[in-house]
This record gives C-alpha cells, sequence and structure tokens, in this order.
C-alpha cells in the first residue's frame, strides 16, 4: 500500500472520529443538575455557537502553530546536535593537534633558538676571521714591500760597494799624492831637505801594508841612508843625482798621514844627520776607503735587512695564509649555520600555523554550535508560546462548550435543530483540524499527536419538548445512543490513530 494511501486512510478515519466524538459530546442533553469543572455562562444558542466556532478555530490555528514549531524545534535540535558533534571532533582534533603539535613547537623554537645563537657565534668568528686575514694580508703587502725594498737597497749598496772597491783597487795600483816635507822640531815650517825631493809620493797597497815611494830629484849622492818611522827602503834606485826610496808602512801610518823621516847625509861640510816630518796628503785615498768601507757598510746591512725582510715576509705569507684558509672555514660554517637556522624557523613556523589551524577549526566549530544553540533556544521559545496558545485556546474552547443555551419550551425542536446544527459545525471544525494533524504527522514525526478535546461536561436535564414529534426526534435524556455513539467513536479514533502511532514510531 502507498504512503499516499496509508495517508488517506489516516485522515479519513481521524476525520470520521474526530465527527463521532464531536457528535457524541455536542449532541448530548445538558443536565440542569450536574455541576461543571469550568465556568457555566448562561446565553443563546446561536451566541455559543459562535463562541464554540470561534475557539475552535483558535484551537485550529494554535495546533497548526504547534506542529510547525515542533517541526521547526525537531529541525532545529538535529543542527544543534550536528553542531555539537562537529564541535566535539574539532575540540578533539585541536587537542590532538596542540598534543602533538606543542611539543614540535618547542623543539622547533629550542632549534631555531641554538640555530640563531650558533648563526650568530659563526658569523662573529667569520668576521673577526675576514679581518685578520685583511690585516694578514696587509701585513703580507707590507713585508713584500719590505723585501723588495731591501732587495733594491742590496742592489744599490752592491754598485756602490764595487765602485768603491774599483777605485781603492785603483788607488791601491798606484796612487800618486802629494808630500812635504816640514821640520821635525817646527812641524808648520817646510824642512830644508824638502828642495831635494819632489813633490809627489806614490803609494801602492802590499798586503795588508802599503808601499811608499819617494822621489829625490837632486842630492842623491849626499845620502849615505834614510829611514823612514826607523825602518829602512825595500828597494832603492840611483841614476846619478837622483833617486827613489820605497818603504813599507801600516794602513794606521798611512792613515795617519804622516811619517819621520831621518837623514844620514855626507855633505862637503861633513858628514850629519837630519830629521824631517814626511806629510802625506792621503785625503783622495783616504777618502776612496771611507767610501768604500761606507759602501761595504752598506750593503752588508742592506743584506741583513734582506734577509730578516724575507724571513718576516715568509712569515707574515704564512698567518695570511692561515687566516684566509680560517676565513674559509668560518665562512663556511656561517653559511651551514644558516641554512639550519633558516629550516629551524620554516619548522617552526609550520608548527605554529598547524595549531593556529586547528584553534580556528575550533573556533569556528564553537561559533557554529553557539549559532545553532540559539536557533535552538528560539525554536523551543516559540514550541513553548505555540503550546501555551494551544491551552488557552483549548480552555476558550471548554469554556464555550460549558456555555447553557436556554431554550423556551415553545420553541424546543428549534433549539434542537440549532444544537445539531451547532454539533455539525463543531464536528466540521474538529475534523478540519484532525485533519491538519494527520497531514502534518504523515509528513512530519513530531512529539504528540494534537487534537481538540472536548471540556468534560457534566450531563444537565433537558427542558420539556413541546411536541411528541420532536421528542422523537431529539431523545430527551440522551442516554438512549450513548453507549454506542461511545463505541463507535472510540473504534474509529482508534483506527485513526494506531496508523499515526505505528507512523510515528516506524
Amino acid at each position: 500500500m502507498t504512503s499516499h494511501v496509508k495517508n488517506t486512510l489516516v485522515t479519513t478515519a481521524a476525520i470520521a472520529g474526530a465527527l463521532a466524538a464531536t457528535t457524541l459530546f455536542n449532541t448530548t442533553t445538558v443536565k440542569a443538575d450536574t455541576t461543571s469543572s469550568a465556568p457555566v455562562t448562561t446565553t443563546t444558542s446561536a451566541t455559543k455557537d459562535t463562541a464554540i466556532a470561534s475557539a475552535q478555530a483558535k484551537v485550529n490555528s494554535a495546533s497548526a502553530a504547534v506542529v510547525s514549531a515542533q517541526a521547526a524545534y525537531g529541525s532545529a535540535s538535529t543542527a544543534a546536535s550536528d553542531a555539537a558533534a562537529k564541535t566535539a571532533a574539532a575540540s578533539a582534533s585541536a587537542a590532538a593537534t596542540s598534543a602533538a603539535t606543542s611539543s614540535a613547537v618547542a623543539n622547533a623554537q629550542a632549534a631555531a633558538d641554538a640555530a640563531a645563537t650558533a648563526k650568530s657565534t659563526a658569523d662573529a668568528n667569520l668576521a673577526k676571521a675576514q679581518a685578520t686575514a685583511a690585516e694578514t694580508s696587509r701585513a703580507q703587502s707590507v713585508t713584500s714591500a719590505a723585501v723588495v725594498s731591501a732587495q733594491s737597497a742590496v742592489a744599490s749598496a752592491s754598485t756602490k760597494a764595487s765602485d768603491a772597491d774599483s777605485a781603492v783597487a785603483s788607488a791601491e795600483a798606484g796612487q800618486t799624492v802629494t808630500a812635504n816635507l816640514m821640520r821635525s822640531d817646527d812641524p808648520t815650517k817646510q824642512s830644508g831637505a824638502a828642495g831635494f825631493f819632489a813633490k809627489q809620493v806614490t803609494i801602492k797597497q802590499d798586503g795588508s801594508d802599503y808601499l811608499i815611494t819617494l822621489t829625490l830629484s837632486s842630492g842623491n849622492g849626499f845620502i849615505k841612508s834614510m829611514t823612514l818611522n826607523g825602518e829602512q827602503p825595500t828597494t832603492t834606485t840611483a841614476n846619478g843625482d837622483t833617486g827613489t826610496y820605497t818603504y813599507k808602512v801600516s794602513a794606521a801610518v798611512l792613515a795617519k798621514g804622516s811619517a819621520t823621516l831621518a837623514f844620514a847625509l855626507q855633505t862637503p861640510m861633513g858628514a850629519m844627520n837630519q830629521t824631517a816630518l814626511l806629510d802625506i796628503d792621503t785625503t783622495i785615498f783616504n777618502g776612496l776607503l771611507a767610501a768604500k768601507s761606507d759602501a761595504d757598510a752598506a750593503l752588508t746591512s742592506a743584506q741583513a735587512a734582506l734577509s730578516t725582510a724575507k724571513i718576516n715576509a715568509a712569515s707574515a705569507a704564512q698567518v695570511a695564509s692561515n687566516a684566509a684558509s680560517a676565513a674559509t672555514a668560518a665562512a663556511t660554517v656561517a653559511s651551514d649555520a644558516s641554512v639550519v637556522a633558516t629550516s629551524a624557523a620554516t619548522n617552526l613556523t609550520s608548527a605554529q600555523a598547524a595549531n593556529s589551524t586547528a584553534q580556528a577549526a575550533l573556533t569556528s566549530a564553537q561559533a557554529a554550535q553557539s549559532a545553532a544553540d540559539a536557533v535552538l533556544a528560539t525554536a523551543k521559545a516559540n514550541l513553548d508560546s505555540a503550546n501555551a496558545a494551544l491551552t488557552s485556546a483549548q480552555a476558550e474552547l471548554k469554556s464555550a462548550q460549558n456555555i447553557v443555551v436556554v431554550t423556551p419550551a415553545s420553541s424546543a425542536a428549534s433549539s434542537a435543530s440549532s444544537a445539531t446544527s451547532s454539533a455539525t459545525n463543531s464536528a466540521a471544525s474538529a475534523a478540519t483540524a484532525t485533519s491538519n494533524v494527520a497531514s502534518s504527522a504523515s509528513t512530519t514525526t513530531v512529539t504528540s499527536a494534537v487534537v481538540a478535546t472536548p471540556a468534560t461536561t457534566k450531563k444537565a436535564t433537558s427542558s420539556t419538548p413541546a411536541s411528541s414529534t420532536t421528542a422523537k426526534t431529539l431523545p430527551q435524556t440522551g442516554n438512549e445512543n450513548q453507549s454506542a455513539l461511545v463505541a463507535l467513536g472510540l473504534a474509529i479514533l482508534t483506527l485513526g490513530i494506531y496508523p499515526m502511532m505505528k507512523r510515528k514510531h516506524a
């Protein structure tokens, strides 16, 4: 059987049950001696019918509002439940992520800090090594320049020494210098023998000593012997009245520039001995010796400076090489530290991002749950309001149904007809409400079926009918068919409610 057919049967049964129940309760003759649980108002039949119809419409409207509110509440409850589940899942995920990443964040932070410290140290070492390398390189350049300068100085000193050696060698091979004979008792006055000697003497090196050759331009025949500083001549020559005498003297004598010349003469006036001072102008010769000595000293000094410069240059070169190697190593360490620091920072950022993402998801889920809870609270308030309105409408309907209609005896038949019409209208209204509830039950699951229930009413004694025809049409006691109608109404209600309950719990 299709759902449409089932719904139709359910609706039909509900309407039939409502009509039977309405007919039962609304056609029962009210007894005047029965008390009612609701206030009893005396009015006309038309007024009562109007009140009942109005109250029934309110009940129907309130029932529909309750059904709608229950549907909204169910939907909001489902959404709130789903949001709570999502929040719980997000909370669990955030907690798990936080637990998993908190250690990662701490480790990443520690690694990043350590890497940053290592990088800072490596950068400082690199800067120091580079400064040392630059300094040693400058020192190497200086020492290299010093070597070049020392080499140049050696070359220059060597040239000067060579020139001095050449000059001295030339002089020592035979240097002619000026010589004067001065009186030994007064060196400022020329000796009388000066006229016999040439003004020039020849000086020649002889090993470590020097040979001085004196030339007699005349009077050589008068000289028996002649010594220089007590030393006899090494060689002599005689050529008539002229001759030469060669003496060996030390470098000290030569440097002194004077020597004592002693004569043993045999003159026409007899033999005599005389002395004179041989004043030798060795300025030129001694100047050559001094220049040679200075050049030799300068050469020695330049050679020593060159040796020192070479040693210093070699040491500076070694230091510079070591510093350059240290700088290269420091650069490598700094580069590695930079890579490690960058990687650690990336890992830290990733770990922090994972935490942030999980927390953001949790926050979003919590916001969604809060919104769903707010919607649920609103739906609950609407449902409570609808239920309150339904309760109020039901109370109003009970009050309307409890109205006692007073009808004159002459118009009992008319009153009965009005009552029948009112009951029919009430039954139709109840059927409509029941149909609405059944329709809602076939499409929406609600907590309970809403059916307007008439207020319990004590039976009152009906008025005496005006004629036998009216009495036959409307029973005076209302008890003849009551049991049958009750049974029929309950059966039809059962047939209508049972499928509804079955569908509700399916």
